[in-house]
C-alpha cells in the first residue's frame, strides 16, 4: 500500500527543485541584456553568453547576481565552433536550459552598389541567422529527449518588408522569420516549442542612430516584459509593441506601388563605417 506525500515532504521536494534556467545570447547589451534582467528578476537562474565578457561581468556586480545562479561565458555567435563550445559548458555546468533566446544581433546600412559593402552583409549574416541556428542546434535533441524546452528567435519587423537602405537587415531578419517558422513545424508534437519575436523600434544602441522617425517607440525594459509574457504562453509569433504588429500587417499587405511611393526619401540606416 502506498501512501500519499506529506504536505511537508512534498514542500521540501519542491523547495529542492532548481530555479529554471535561461540561455540567452547577446546578453553584454540592448535586448539580450534587458531579457536577461527581466529573467533575472523573475526568479530564474541564468546561462549569458557576449562577447564583452567584461560588460556581462559589470552587469551581474551591479545586480548583485551571485555566480551560482548566473554563469557567463564568452562567445561570438558568429562563430559556431564558440557558440557551440558556450551552450556545451551550460550543459556540463548548469543543465538543460527551459528556454534559449537567440538575441545576439548586429545590424547596419548596406549600399548594394558599394562592392565593400558585400562583406558587410555576410557578417550581418553570419551573425543573425547562422548564429541563430548554432545557438538553437545544440539544444535541441536534449530538449526533445526531455520533451519540453522553449527556442525563441528575435526577429524584427524589418523582416516583414524589405526597407531602403537595409537590404542586409531586412534579409536577415526575414529569414530568421522563416527560419524559426521551419524549424517549428520540424519540431511538432516534441514537447520543444519555438517561438518568434519581431520587435518594432526599440530604445537601445541599435536604434540610437537610425536618422528617421521611429513610431512606437518602446523602452527595452517594457519590451523584454512584453516578450517574457509571450515566451511564457508560448506564442508562435508575436510583435511587440502590439501597435507595430498592425503596421507589419499593413506592410504585407500594401501594393508594391504604394509601398515603394510610402518609403521614397526615408531616410536609411547609416553605414558600416570602415575599420
Amino acid at each position: 500500500m502506498t501512501h500519499a506525500q506529506s504536505p511537508s515532504t512534498a514542500s521540501k521536494a519542491v523547495a529542492t527543485q532548481p530555479a529554471r534556467l535561461a540561455f540567452i545570447t547577446g546578453a553584454s547589451s540592448g535586448l539580450g541584456q534587458a531579457l536577461a534582467e527581466h529573467y533575472a528578476r523573475r526568479g530564474w537562474r541564468l546561462a549569458l553568453v557576449a562577447r564583452r565578457l567584461e560588460l556581462m561581468q559589470q552587469w551581474r556586480a551591479r545586480l548583485q547576481l551571485p555566480e551560482a545562479d548566473c554563469a557567463l561565458y564568452a562567445a561570438d555567435v558568429s562563430v559556431p565552433e564558440q557558440i557551440r563550445a558556450a551552450a556545451q559548458q551550460c550543459l556540463q555546468q548548469q543543465g538543460l536550459p527551459d528556454v534559449v533566446i537567440a538575441s545576439a544581433g548586429i545590424s547596419h546600412g548596406i549600399d548594394t552598389a558599394d562592392w565593400d559593402d558585400l562583406a558587410h552583409m555576410q557578417a550581418i549574416w553570419e551573425t543573425n541567422n547562422r548564429g541563430l541556428a548554432a545557438t538553437f542546434i545544440p539544444f535541441i535533441t536534449p530538449m526533445r529527449q526531455r520533451r519540453s524546452g522553449t527556442l525563441v528567435g528575435i526577429a524584427s519587423v524589418a523582416g516583414v518588408r524589405g526597407l531602403p537602405g537595409h537590404a542586409g537587415y531586412s534579409a536577415s531578419k526575414a529569414g530568421v522569420i522563416a527560419y524559426c517558422e521551419s524549424l517549428r513545424g520540424d519540431l511538432r508534437g516534441s514537447g520543444v516549442r519555438v517561438v518568434t519575436i519581431s520587435p518594432g523600434f526599440i530604445d537601445t544602441a541599435m536604434t540610437a542612430g537610425n536618422p528617421f522617425s521611429m513610431p512606437f517607440l518602446m523602452s527595452a525594459p517594457d519590451f523584454a516584459a512584453r516578450a517574457y509574457e509571450a515566451i511564457e504562453r508560448q506564442q508562435s509569433s508575436v510583435v511587440i509593441p502590439w501597435q507595430m504588429g498592425w503596421v507589419a500587417r499593413l506592410l504585407r499587405r500594401l501594393p508594391d506601388a504604394v509601398f515603394d511611393y510610402a518609403l521614397a526619401g526615408r531616410g536609411r540606416k547609416p553605414r558600416k563605417k570602415p575599420q
